[in-house]
């Protein structure tokens, strides 16, 4: 059997891009991490499928897989290549793309410049919903990590759902800050029981923040695109941030604008092809 593929990326986030409108999706977890190694495969960050509408209105179904081949609710960086991938191959006329994801309806629009507008969830800070284990909502959680030995970290953390679970921390330098250490310690704590993306932000400005995130089941990406959802909704949150933001990422900059806490949360940024390639 093969398969055709599209290698993109989002400001560095990258990804392998399957068509399975006319052939079924057959790539186990176990052949999806062979796939992503990055000496032995192709590399990539996350997988993504286009498969036909489900029957709840949208024009596709998005399925998100992760490097190490568990499948996801959502990503935002993925979701604009999404957008730049069923465009250009003219799969759909449209400006203003729905897509089922596994989260509930994404709409995707692409933008005159060719930049991608993606409206993501509201989000979502209830901790059952995200979900985190908390006896009550609160904007900052104190968590504590265990490195191995006698000593323990606190680390206080925001906790937000944007279609998929993150934990905001708020530090003085970003650059500095033990993202390899903390990043898996809080992405497998106990009090997040389906794992959670650990973000690492620093403010810069009322409008403008540094980040870094680790992802569940990836770890360190140059870009995360709910990972720049959460980390802008935990800022306005706390009372950081103002309602539009840009975060500087590794990879590039995406615009962030939450105008109000009932609304959707939105993202502004590109997504490219790199090339095209057959699996065997």
């Amino acid at each position: 059997m093969s398969f055709e593929f599209t290698k993109m990326h989002g400001l560095g986030n990258d990804f392998v891009v399957f068509n399975a409108l006319d052939k079924a999706f057959e790539l186990s977890s176990k052949d999806i991490s062979r796939l992503a190694h990055r000496r032995t495969g192709v590399g990539f960050d996350q997988l993504l499928v286009v498969e036909p509408p489900d029957g709840t209105g949208a024009d596709f179904t998005y399925r998100i897989f992760n490097a190490d081949g568990g499948e996801v609710e959502n990503c935002g960086n993925g979701a604009r290549c999404f957008a730049r991938y069923v465009t250009d191959r003219g799969l759909t006329d449209k400006k203003d793309i729905t897509v089922s994801t596994a989260c509930g309806l994404m709409t995707l629009t692409l933008m005159d410049d060719d930049q991608v507008l993606v409206r993501m969830d509201v989000p979502v800070f209830e901790p059952d919903k995200v979900p985190f284990i908390a006896d009550e909502l609160a904007s900052h959680y104190d968590l504590s990590l265990d490195d191995g030995s006698s000593v323990k970290e606190v680390l206080e953390i925001g906790v937000v759902s944007i279609g998929n679970p993150h934990a905001v921390t708020v530090v003085t330098d970003v650059q500095r800050t033990e993202v390899q250490r903390l990043g898996p310690a809080v992405e497998n704590h106990k009090r997040f029981p389906q794992r959670v993306n650990a973000g690492f932000m620093q403010v810069d400005s009322r409008t403008e923040i540094t980040l870094r995130v680790f992802e569940r089941g990836v770890g360190e990406t140059l870009a995360c695109g709910t990972g720049a959802c959460a980390a802008v909704a935990v800022g306005i949150t706390q009372g950081l941030l103002d309602r539009q933001v840009t975060v500087h990422l590794a990879g590039g900059d995406l615009k962030i604008r939450w105008m109000d806490n009932n609304a959707q949360i939105e993202m502004i940024g590109p997504g490219t092809t790199v090339f095209e390639g057959r699996l065997e």
